[in-house]
């Protein structure tokens, strides 16, 4: 009786074991070469620094954010940083997405092609880090493609906004002059006899011609024309 109930122990033991065994071949991962480690890090520096100057060059806002062009840069090696470390250990690799689970980002990013480009560089290094160079390359190549004729798409109307400085006895006049254009009403101050409009307007490329008539306009005293993106104006 004994001696089966060791039996079932044994086995009991010996499954375990093969459980364990099975797991450890299955996830175990072998350690990065220096020669590995130098050629994924320069991938991911060379991607993220062709990342940089497609930012550079098809940057088309307002403002543009040197210190963000740069962090793409460096998000695209920290990422591959990040992807080696947890490709060389199982442990390691269930540390790092609990700890990367409790990390808020709280920056506001205005333009949605900034968020392209954050997930092409995180992309970049993930890929890069994974050794999967070819794709890492194909990858950019493509992507910069199409980033960079998007960006060379000319559109058909551009929207300012338009502030004019005007005296009360000629509202009437500034009204016919604004009915000609395609105009929203963003703001509207009135100061003893003097007013100031602000309105968001849509002209053709260059086409300014009547902002020489509005000024000409008797009580009017400037008006200012100022390129507008929805959040900033330059």
């Amino acid at each position: 009786m004994y001696a089966v109930a060791a039996t079932g122990t044994d086995q009991q033991t010996n499954f375990t074991d093969i459980l364990r065994n099975s797991f450890i071949e299955d996830f175990a991962m072998d350690s990065l070469s220096i020669i590995d480690i130098i050629l994924s890090l320069t991938m991911a520096f060379g991607v993220g620094l062709f990342i940089y100057f497609v930012y550079r060059i098809t940057y088309r806002g307002v403002l543009y954010s040197p210190t963000f062009n740069g962090t793409l840069l460096m998000m695209t090696m920290i990422t591959c940083l990040i992807i080696m470390t947890i490709s060389t250990n199982i442990v390691l690799s269930l540390g790092m997405v609990g700890a990367l689970s409790i990390v808020r980002f709280r920056t506001a990013i205005k333009d949605p092609l900034d968020i392209v480009f954050m997930f092409w560089a995180i992309a970049s290094g993930i890929s890069s880090g994974a050794g999967l160079y070819l794709l890492t390359i194909i990858g950019a190549v493509v992507i910069g493609a199409i980033i960079f004729v998007l960006s060379r798409k000319k559109h058909t109307d551009t929207m300012y906004l338009l502030v004019i400085h005007y005296t009360e006895e000629a509202n009437d006049e500034v009204k016919r002059a604004l009915q000609k254009l395609n105009y929203e009403l963003k703001s509207k101050i009135v100061r003893k006899g003097a007013v100031e409009l602000t309105a968001e307007i849509r002209l053709k490329i260059d086409n300014t011609s009547f902002l020489n008539e509005l000024v000409e306009t008797e009580g009017v005293r400037d008006a200012s024309l100022v390129k507008y993106n929805g959040d900033y104006a330059v």
